[in-house]
């Protein structure tokens, strides 16, 4: 099991999986693009366990890493800090967002696998990429609790999605392993397990009022075989039509 968790990119995403790390019992290194002194009030919330970093010496000293950034920011991960590494990479493409990919927007890659090629050196394992910021926190069971959800998994290296599983096991959840990384759009933008089934039926409003609304919403458990049968229905839709995480 890891002992300390990297984290690159210390925004909603980021945050909350560092708080379930934290409260498991992990050593956590934080850091962002704006340096180590912007983090000084995560940091102090989450307490002795945690530490601010550049995201190269996270990467350096992490035993597990997880990139919560955007996509178009790929290119700002430390490569080499992250050779030999398995990174756990929570971004989805937003072409509204990101700008359009000529690649992902004709299906000939995920959004994950781009990642991985800028890490050639590292294993990138596809998750947290599904659930909203607040409801990966409220969902968070031990194991063998009968509300206990499930998250997708996606990743070339099996041994690197075995870590992955470990960690969301240590956090609180079961994993559905979707195989190698041309599998992952399954968990995307667009398909039956992004987002909606944690939070049940969503008033149409935008993006910011969206993640205020799910701030009021404890979540829906989504167990493993749920989970499952989700990604086993999906079908591949445009990427070039995802949108950011909202009902409007």
């Amino acid at each position: 099991m890891p002992r300390t968790l990297g984290l690159i990119g210390s925004g909603m995403i980021g945050s909350s999986v560092a708080r379930l790390a934290v409260a498991a019992g992990l050593e956590v290194v934080l850091s962002n693009s704006r340096g180590p002194e912007t983090l000084a009030g995560l940091v102090a919330e989450l307490g002795e366990r945690a530490r601010a970093a550049t995201p190269a010496e996270a990467a350096r000293a992490a035993d597990l890493v997880v990139a919560a950034i955007p996509l178009k920011a790929r290119d700002q991960l430390p490569a080499a800090a992250l050779a030999g590494k398995t990174v756990l990479d929570t971004a989805n493409y937003y072409p509204e967002r990101d700008g359009h990919l000529a690649e992902l927007d004709a299906g000939d890659l995920t959004s994950s696998a781009l990642t991985q090629r800028c890490l050639a050196d590292s294993h990138v394992v596809k998750a947290f990429n599904n659930i909203t910021p607040h409801q990966l926190l409220t969902l968070a069971r031990p194991a063998g609790a009968p509300d206990r959800s499930a998250l997708p998994i996606a990743g070339d290296a099996p041994q690197a999605r075995a870590e992955a599983a470990r960690l969301l096991d240590l956090l609180g959840y079961d994993a559905v392993d979707l195989g190698p990384l041309a599998d992952s759009w399954r968990s995307e933008p667009n398909t039956p397990v992004y987002i909606h089934p944690y939070l049940g039926e969503t008033p149409a409003m935008n993006v910011e009022d969206f993640l205020r609304w799910t701030l009021q919403n404890p979540g829906i458990a989504v167990p493993a075989a749920q989970v499952g049968k989700l990604v086993e229905i999906a079908v591949r839709q445009p990427a070039g039509e995802a949108r950011l995480p909202s009902a409007g």
